[in-house]
């Protein structure tokens, strides 16, 4: 099963309602505790974050492919940690 690398910043709404997203579907969803969830704090370790391609947080990588940049919705949430589970492909929705 691949990781998540969550990049965020403390004080983003976006990427805070993202972690309440991530608790509620865990505690709904057991089998998603399994997914490890690496959380990067882009202002603590901006030379890391600086190595990936995103300009928007909350942004959701799945093993080194980008799956999810800015404001996310719980089902996209629920989504993209069931295609880590399933060892789909997740493909962020087109505004």
């Amino acid at each position: 099963m691949e990781k998540i690398k969550l990049f965020y910043q403390p004080r983003c709404p976006f990427c805070k309602r993202a972690f309440a997203f991530i608790d509620e579907l865990i505690a709904e969803n057991p089998e998603f505790a399994k997914i490890e969830i690496e959380r990067i704090d882009e202002l603590e370790q901006p030379a890391y974050a600086d190595q990936f391609d995103y300009y928007y947080v909350p942004t959701f990588y799945v093993g080194d492919r980008k799956a999810h940049e800015g404001g996310i919705f719980k089902d996209e949430v629920r989504r993209l940690l069931q295609s880590v589970i399933d060892g789909t492909t997740y493909e962020q929705p087109q505004e």
